[in-house]
């Protein structure tokens, strides 16, 4: 990507937050761990918490939301979230400044870019995942924590030049893993997580669409491997010359776009 930079601080079940900068500000989606967890994150990334100019979350779990409350307490930051997830994060935390509530859909301007939701399907009060547009004409999508490709993904991912993709648990691994049967069933759900053979699926029909680059992020740490992953989306993109993927790290800055595939 040219002008827009953008790094996974951390992705997975501990914690979710990727930053998203552009020559008119830089912006967070999701704000997972903890507040100094985030801020040592960013800094060594290069960047500063106190220059973030908005959040956008995407649902209330504590992976995505856990450094909400201290973040809120020591910097002046607007938080943008769809109502019921704003319900859902202040009936635990309490009251929290700065939170700016949305319906599902809605669309905000940052600087140089323009951050429009989409809805998922994730057992929350309500996910949603993102599209940044720039003025110089770059696009990223973000969709992580879904159960299956809705609409509104399939229509705001398709035509991104990147994206980053939710490949949470291989199928083989889930089955015959130490989960309970109730938890591999929420995993596999409609309402859970999107598998890496249909993480692929949907890769593929972005690639014909004109997406060059992936990140595959939401890595379960016990039904699946950052090998397994990529090897699965790999094989699904062969046909398609020229496009670059990586896997985002669990505890460590990825940046992205990321080495050639």
């Amino acid at each position: 990507m040219g002008n827009l930079k953008v790094i996974s601080l951390y992705s997975g079940s501990t914690g979710n937050a990727t930053l998203v900068s552009g020559p008119g500000g830089d912006i967070l989606i999701d704000a997972g761990k903890s507040a100094r967890t985030l801020s040592l994150a960013l800094c060594r990334a290069g960047y500063d918490i106190k220059k973030i100019k908005a959040v956008f979350i995407t649902h209330e779990h504590t992976d995505h939301v856990s450094a909400l409350t201290i973040l809120l307490k020591k910097h002046n930051i607007p938080v943008h979230m769809t109502e019921p997830t704003a319900d859902a994060v202040e009936a635990v935390c309490g009251r929290l400044r700065g939170i700016v509530r949305h319906p599902p859909v809605f669309s905000e301007r940052v600087g140089d870019m323009n951050v429009r939701s989409f809805v998922l399907s994730h057992d929350s009060s309500m996910c949603v995942g993102y599209r940044i547009d720039t003025d110089g004409g770059e696009t990223l999508g973000i969709a992580t924590d879904t159960g299956y490709v809705t609409e509104g993904m399939e229509k705001e991912l398709c035509g991104c030049e990147a994206v980053i993709l939710e490949s949470n648990y291989d199928e083989e691994m889930l089955k015959f893993g130490s989960y309970p049967i109730e938890v591999k069933r929420r995993i596999g759900s409609r309402s859970g997580h999107l598998s890496n053979s249909d993480c692929a699926k949907f890769a593929s029909r972005l690639a014909v669409r004109g997406t060059k680059r992936f990140m595959l992020a939401h890595i379960s740490r016990e039904n699946n491997t950052p090998e397994t992953a990529l090897l699965t989306v790999k094989k699904a993109l062969a046909q398609f010359p020229g496009i670059r993927v990586s896997v985002a790290r669990p505890d460590d800055a990825t940046p992205f776009p990321p080495a050639v595939l």
